[in-house]
């Protein structure tokens, strides 16, 4: 396409009316934004702060778990997890092999993630510890083989870990030892710290994200790394005033979401942002982290905005640390 278009007028100032498409995988884009960025904090979660250098160990770490516990390339891993470091860190380990990520809403019940699991072919799947019995229920008719078990509390930051247990009971499950499964934090601490080879390719299936099913059931979106990285760069371009390196972004939307998974997640990891993972949407979690880190870019939903317009808290607030709205 060239030439000026009718619409070309309603773009913002610096948005480009065509994009390169750079070719480099997901697994490509991690390397490059930890060794571009390797101080920067890649993510935030419940007041900890892990860096991009620590990102990529972490992911290198989890890497080899999943080929110690059989996965390879091609392989579907499915995730049923909030906004939780380990879903981050988990993910992009399978970006690395080759392997395929199924999404999942932790939300579902048990025969919607029956549906998905069978439909996707999932032998693997990394859980959070609560809805683990969820799972169990459903295993002898799926073809899962191995779970991997997730806490909240995996990556709270000191004193708030040691409290947690206490003070949050009903948010942590104790595993009962199992020879099909497996605590995420024993894994990442077995294995030495060198990097792993990205194996995936421009073409490679990456992701399987479910629609909604508000037409029937729901049906997996199958999205190479072409897809993911070409969308991310497009992305970009409808935010110029966004630098990289620079910006931190409020991770409200659902990783498990498309929305998430690209703008939320891995659009911020394409630009060597800081994300806040938010694992429980809610208003007042929500403004506490405004107030506290004063995000510049906000990608956010209408029933999110909806909820936040209700609390005077938010009404009240100085927004203009905010370059960007979603």
């Amino acid at each position: 396409m060239t030439g000026e278009k009718l619409w070309h007028k309603s773009y913002a100032p610096g948005v480009p009316y065509e994009v390169d498409i750079e070719k480099v995988t997901m697994a490509e884009v991690l390397s490059r934004t930890a060794k571009k960025y390797p101080d920067k904090t890649a993510f935030i979660y419940m007041g900890k702060k892990i860096s991009y250098r620590e990102f990529e160990r972490l992911v290198n770490l989890f890497a080899r778990s999943l080929v110690d516990l059989g996965v390879k390339k091609g392989d579907k891993v499915g995730f049923v997890l909030p906004n939780l470091p380990q879903l981050v860190i988990a993910i992009h380990a399978a970006y690395k092999l080759g392997a395929v990520t199924v999404m999942n809403n932790p939300l579902y019940t048990e025969l919607e993630l029956q549906n998905q699991l069978n439909d996707s072919d999932c032998k693997l799947v990394i859980i959070l510890d609560l809805l683990l019995p969820r799972i169990l229920k459903i295993r002898a008719n799926t073809q899962i083989e191995k779970i991997v078990t997730c806490h909240i509390n995996d990556y709270l930051p000191f004193p708030v870990k040691q409290l947690f247990p206490f003070v949050k009971k009903a948010m942590y499950r104790k595993i009962e030892p199992q020879k099909y499964i497996y605590e995420f934090m024993d894994l990442i601490k077995k294995y030495p710290d060198s990097p792993v080879d990205n194996t995936s390719e421009w073409d490679d299936l990456a992701a399987l994200i479910y629609t909604g099913g508000t037409t029937g059931v729901s049906k997996g979106a199958m999205l190479t790394h072409a897809n993911i990285s070409s969308v991310l760069q497009q992305w970009k371009a409808w935010f110029p005033t966004l630098k990289d390196g620079e910006e931190v972004v409020m991770g409200i939307y659902p990783i498990f979401h498309s929305a998430g998974y690209s703008v939320s997640m891995n659009m911020s990891i394409f630009s060597g942002w800081t994300n806040i993972l938010i694992p429980r949407p809610e208003p007042k979690g929500i403004i506490d982290a405004l107030k506290r880190y004063r995000p510049s870019f906000l990608p956010g939903v209408p029933t999110i905005y909806q909820g936040l317009l209700k609390e005077e808290r938010f009404r009240r607030m100085d927004l203009s640390f905010v370059k960007g709205f979603f």
